[in-house]
């Protein structure tokens, strides 16, 4: 290999190393020269005060930066006149140098091979120390030409630990913010398999359309994100009333059987997946408020305004829509619709029209989700597809076409995905984060093999 493009690869490295913020950072360096460096303890480097890296194949470079003394504008104060020596994983010496005034070195390396870098600490500067429990002694494999990156940790706070009970506290607080928003999408899904027996598996992409309605009224017309969120839902509504007179209404008046329509909804789910995709975008992206908020501390809670909001948002809508379906005129045909289609018409009810009006009020509510879904977290074209499982397994659980039942099926599902990972059971590790979802799996299978009508829902519905 030729020796000139090495080396311009290595002081791009360098380059790199240098405008990248960080800890303490140690690079790799060729050298073709002696084995070990005359430097000794105390002394600069030989040459200018920006060390440059060697004309060699392998080569380890050292940058030394106190954490503790950063600034807005700087991460820290580099450490010079420390000693570091390369070794052999037998203790024979390679390579020794000492930090400049920037706090980089180099040390040449013959060839590829296990090695060990020790840190002197008696040559570090007084006030100046390693953190907390940080080695001395750092284990390298230099395998590949160039830099072989190393860390010394100077200055570094170390992270208190948060007691159980704290991410106990921490954990239920945030099952009960992501059950409510399920709730809200439950509510809708189950509205419109009660009153129509369709299973929707397109009602993760209603989620995604509120995410999405929301970030074009905020971000596209410039409106504020409670106005936007307003609008959103006012879209989501009127996108539930166009999909029922356009699609859903013909198909039902045509007498299309359940299961023809649930393929539909698969096919109607992927089409608006990949149209959110293309118009949308691919990336994720956040509104232009709420997102980073300070937490207000509460004993072992920490909550922001936002994650409150949420809260209390999801909590009212679910409670005065629940009271509105058992007390007003509206909420009691949507139940007999639900209860008797058949019966309901020949009394006279115009079953067409409330079926249309649990679309609207469903589509709505899962509007709603996803607005509170954009402020919590961040917009992307696949957010409603990842939820509807927690949706499916939180009104199965609750009983499919009961309102209470969704909204009691949500919390307990939201609870236990954000729960889980933190509990620990006879020294079994908890469930990893980033597979906490498959809880709800598991409750959706064994709801189905042990109660299939759900904890509020009556037999008489399955089959």
């Amino acid at each position: 290999m030729h020796r000139r493009p090495v080396a311009l690869l290595a002081a791009l490295v360098v380059a790199l190393l240098v405008l990248a913020p960080g800890v303490a950072s140690a690079e790799d360096t060729p050298t073709p020269s002696e084995p070990t460096s005359t430097a000794t303890a105390g002394e600069q480097p030989s040459g200018t005060t920006q060390a440059e890296p060697p004309d060699s194949e392998y080569y380890v470079s050292v940058v030394l930066i106190d954490s503790s003394k950063k600034t807005k504008d700087s991460p820290g104060e580099p450490v010079p006149g420390v000693t570091l020596t390369v070794e052999t994983p037998s203790g024979s010496p390679v390579g020794s140098a000492v930090t400049d005034a920037d706090g980089r070195l180099f040390i040449p390396i013959e060839s590829p091979g296990k090695y060990k870098v020790v840190l002197d600490e008696d040559s570090l500067p007084d006030g100046t120390s390693l953190s907390g429990s940080a080695a001395t002694e750092k284990d390298i494999n230099v395998f590949l030409q160039g830099a072989t990156n190393v860390q010394f940790q100077i200055g570094v706070t170390e992270g208190t630990s948060v007691s159980y009970g704290d991410r106990i506290s921490q954990a239920i607080v945030k099952g009960l913010k992501l059950g409510l928003i399920i709730a809200l999408a439950g509510l809708g899904l189950s509205l419109i398999f009660g009153t129509t027996g369709l299973t929707n598996f397109a009602h993760g992409e209603f989620i995604t359309f509120g995410a999405i309605a929301t970030y074009f009224f905020n971000r596209g017309l410039g409106l504020p994100v409670i106005a936007a969120g307003i609008c959103a839902i006012i879209a989501s509504g009127l996108f539930g009333y166009l999909q029922d007179k356009g699609l859903w209404g013909p198909l039902r008046r045509r007498g299309t059987g359940l299961i023809a329509m649930m393929i539909v909804t698969i096919g109607f789910a992927i089409l608006l997946r990949y149209l959110f995709q293309y118009l949308f975008g691919g990336s994720t992206r956040t509104l232009s408020a709420y997102v980073a908020q300070s937490p207000h501390t509460w004993g072992p809670i920490r909550i922001t305004d936002k994650e409150i909001a949420t809260i209390c948002v999801a909590a009212a809508v679910l409670l005065i829509t629940c009271l509105a379906m058992m007390t007003t005129r509206l909420g009691k045909a949507m139940r007999a619709v639900s209860d008797n289609p058949a019966l309901a018409a020949s009394s006279g009810m115009r079953v067409d029209g409330v079926i249309t009006s649990v679309w609207v009020l469903g589509t709505a509510l899962t509007g709603l989700a996803g607005f509170l879904l954009a402020v919590d977290r961040q917009v992307n074209f696949q957010m409603g597809f990842k939820l509807l499982l927690l949706v499916f397994a939180a009104v199965t659980l609750g009983g499919l076409g009961t309102i209470w039942g969704a909204v009691v099926g949500s919390l307990i599902i939201g609870l236990l995905v954000e729960v889980a990972p933190t509990i620990t059971i006879f020294g079994v590790q908890p469930v990893p984060d980033s597979i906490k979802d498959v809880g709800a799996l598991l409750v959706l299978i064994l709801i189905l093999l042990v109660r299939p009508q759900g904890i509020l829902g009556r037999a008489q519905r399955i089959g």
